[in-house]
């Protein structure tokens, strides 16, 4: 694991576009998923979080060979929230399912806290969808809670998230 750059930009869009599909296929419609990707998971938009100084890209990689297998971004909050200077928004944090229960998930989120603290912010914030029980269930191990509640459009179709925060 380790601090992406600008560099890292095709390898974290090719891992956020499969992290997405493996955990919301069969959860959403397969077009509205593609859509998403297309528009949220391009080169640019990591390029342009990598060189954001208000944020922090992790990427994790497996050792041998260093394919991308999951990865976190730490931006400036973009949430329905009271959300003030002292705040983060943690925008995403996924896995391939492959590395499910080895720890990596706990880790990147261990990273995404360092890097918070680093940045002098006192509170992370999150969305989720509000289906994704299991995501929603390692939010609350990490200690975060419940603070809300947004609209999130994904494709064409709008879903319910729930928005949680963490004080660190």
């Amino acid at each position: 694991m380790r601090q992406a750059s600008a560099a890292d930009a095709a390898a974290l869009s090719l891992v956020a576009s499969a992290t997405f599909l493996e955990t919301f296929a069969g959860l959403l419609g397969g077009d509205d998923i593609g859509a998403h990707c297309a528009a949220n998971n391009t080169p640019e938009k990591f390029t342009t979080w990598a060189n954001d100084a208000r944020g922090a890209v992790t990427i994790a990689e497996v050792e041998n060979g260093h394919a991308p297998v999951g990865y976190a971004v730490l931006t400036v909050p973009d949430l329905p929230v009271d959300a003030g200077p002292a705040d983060v928004e943690l925008k995403r944090i996924y896995t391939l399912s492959l590395m499910h229960g080895s720890g990596l998930g706990p880790a990147l989120m261990e990273t995404a806290v360092d890097h918070a603290v680093r940045l002098g912010r006192k509170r992370i914030l999150l969305g989720v969808y509000g289906r994704n029980l299991r995501a929603q269930a390692f939010y609350k191990r990490q200690g975060f809670q419940v603070i809300g509640e947004r609209k999130f459009q994904v494709g064409t179709t709008f879903h319910d998230d729930v928005i949680f925060a963490r004080d660190i």
